[in-house]
């Protein structure tokens, strides 16, 4: 089936993601799409029912640079490569089959796949992935990744990226991006048009489309041969709740999300299994910079500093997560396998896991807060009262939010929660328009903590309120991070020594001023169905993130799956 590549104007400008790979955020670190119909019978034509934790009705969106999207990334347009953030590897080739720097990592050399063709029939080349990275280049608002180096091809399988100063950790986001073809998207504006017929060169083409669900087919032409799984069918349900109903009626393949009692799944449900890995950071973000525009207590890092000692992480763990959430560093360095970059100078090398609700008196006294006679804090006349915005349906952090409510009650701090639509939430957060989010922030291409940094506390994602942001929705802007974050640009990531001091001077400045408050690292668990499909990751085979809502990692996984008769 051959899509043509048909657009909708959106009057709202857009801000991309693509160097993340992480669609949609959600739940736990889920999200995503998903339409509701049970998977078909068994057999090689077996159709894989997926639900992401999509709320509500899918607005079309398949523009991969869109925050909005609701799916295509991995599936129908790839990257240059695969990079696994599960484990240390060496990059996958897609459609580039070989990549290499030069000495002082200023040129970046890939060699491109031959014979690919787009979905539509139309031949790939080199001129395809010039026209992506000028277009990113050009457009500042999809350029999540910083994107300044000049590409050009050198002929129709071999393409250069030359930067300004060595840049050698930009390549996992150069290879992590997705290409779109130069003969359609020339006429797209990548910032508001929504793309309603993709095509791409991967292993799925978009089938049928419905608000309440919609359905990938199998590319028969695709360059690394047919998929075996022939029909992917991602389904809009009303949250976890009904995801977890769906798992208990075998009508969904596979969920990125809680179910009571997940311990037992197998048990429960004899045709699942439950998998979980610890990867997105869950965190209360503050919309935290007064001079970005940003308004409410929580721009005094006091305030965030409170929160953080009000926490009660281990019955948080215990009442939301259903202890399936692990420890975290308020570094940001993925614990325990990116203990090694954590700087000696920071204290606390992992979050508090009970409330100290005499700390968190202790700080905002100090910043000159006064308790009421209802037993909340104020100052100059401003009551301690914080709302944080969350996704209705998304009953695992509603009900962390309801515990940390009464835990911050006992701290001083009146927390409410504003439950809302995944769409009107997504605006908030990317607009500023809101005092906190709470959300999960993801690691990038590569194990290393230079790319969630540089995402989420670099000003160049950020933005003004009212303004749309990138990955740095907290509109957190800091000199010395942005100095630091620029040097480690030029280091290469096995300098250990040299890249430290840089660490140390973020760490510092994070950890101190808190934009993000820490909670913990989500176990980020998906239930699938083993009687069904088989090929899924497994510790001994953790090919892939293993996160229905991991575009480019789901996109994988699709691609391995064996449908049983």
């Amino acid at each position: 089936m051959l899509h043509k590549t048909r657009t909708r104007r959106r009057a709202a400008v857009l801000a991309g993601a693509a160097a993340l790979g992480l669609l949609l955020t959600a739940c736990s670190g889920s999200s995503g799409g998903g339409t509701g119909e049970s998977s078909g019978g068994g057999g090689g034509d077996a159709t894989l029912v997926a639900y992401t934790g999509q709320a509500g009705d899918y607005q079309i969106n398949f523009n991969p640079f869109s925050p909005t999207r609701i799916g295509g990334l991995g599936t129908i347009y790839e990257p240059l490569f695969f990079l696994n953030k599960a484990e240390v590897g060496d990059p996958v080739p897609l459609l580039g089959t070989e990549q290499s720097w030069n000495e002082d990592g200023t040129v970046l050399t890939v060699t491109l796949r031959e014979g690919v063709t787009w979905s539509d029939g139309e031949a790939f080349t080199a001129d395809d992935v010039v026209f992506t990275f000028e277009l990113l280049k050009s457009t500042p608002a999809i350029n999540s990744i910083g994107f300044d180096a000049d590409v050009a091809a050198v002929d129709d399988t071999h393409v250069t990226f030359t930067f300004g100063a060595p840049a050698f950790v930009k390549g996992p986001d150069v290879l992590n991006t997705p290409i779109v073809p130069e003969h359609l998207w020339k006429d797209v504006n990548p910032t508001e048009d929504v793309i309603e017929e993709p095509v791409g060169t991967g292993a799925y083409v978009l089938g049928d489309y419905k608000p309440q669900a919609f359905t990938y087919d199998a590319n028969p032409d695709y360059w690394g041969g047919e998929p075996a799984v022939k029909h992917i069918r991602f389904l809009a349900l009303s949250g976890n709740q009904a995801g977890a109903d769906a798992i208990a009626a075998g009508t969904v393949d596979w969920q990125t999300g809680p179910i009571p009692d997940i311990q037992n799944t197998n048990k429960n449900f004899p045709s699942y299994d439950a998998y979980t890995q610890w990867q997105m950071q869950m965190v209360l973000a503050t919309c935290s910079s007064a001079e970005m525009g940003c308004t409410g207590p929580q721009t005094d890092p006091a305030v965030r500093q409170a929160l953080y000692y009000a926490i009660d992480r281990t019955q948080l763990n215990k009442l939301a997560f259903q202890e399936t959430a692990g420890e975290m560093s308020p570094t940001f360095a993925l614990t325990p396998s990116q203990d090694a970059f954590i700087s000696d100078t920071v204290e606390e090398k992992t979050v508090p896991m009970t409330a100290d609700p005499g700390k968190a008196a202790e700080i905002l006294e100090a910043a000159g807060w006064q308790k009421g006679s209802d037993g909340i804090y104020a100052k100059d006349g401003e009551r301690l009262s914080l709302t944080v915005e969350v996704v209705t349906g998304w009953t695992d952090y509603i009900t962390a939010l309801d515990a940390m409510a009464s835990q911050a009650k006992a701290a001083g701090i009146d927390l409410q929660a504003a439950q809302s639509s995944w769409n009107e939430w997504t605006e908030k957060k990317t607009s500023g328009r809101f005092q906190l989010v709470i959300d999960s922030l993801g690691q990038g291409p590569a194990p290393d903590p230079y790319y969630l940094y540089n995402y989420y506390f670099s000003s160049a994602s950020g933005a003004k309120v009212g303004e749309t942001a990138g990955e740095n929705f907290a509109r957190y802007a800091n000199p010395d991070v942005d100095a630091a974050i620029a040097e480690l640009a030029k280091l290469p990531l096995d300098d250990s020594a040299a890249r430290q001091q840089y660490f140390d001077t973020i760490q510092q400045a994070i950890v101190n001023e808190m934009p993000y408050i820490p909670v913990m690292t989500g176990g980020t668990t998906s239930i699938w169905n083993t009687a069904k499909f088989t090929g899924w990751p497994a510790d001994d085979d953790l090919y892939a993130f293993p996160a229905v809502w991991s575009a480019l990692d789901s996109a994988e996984i699709f691609k391995r799956l064996e449908p049983q008769g």
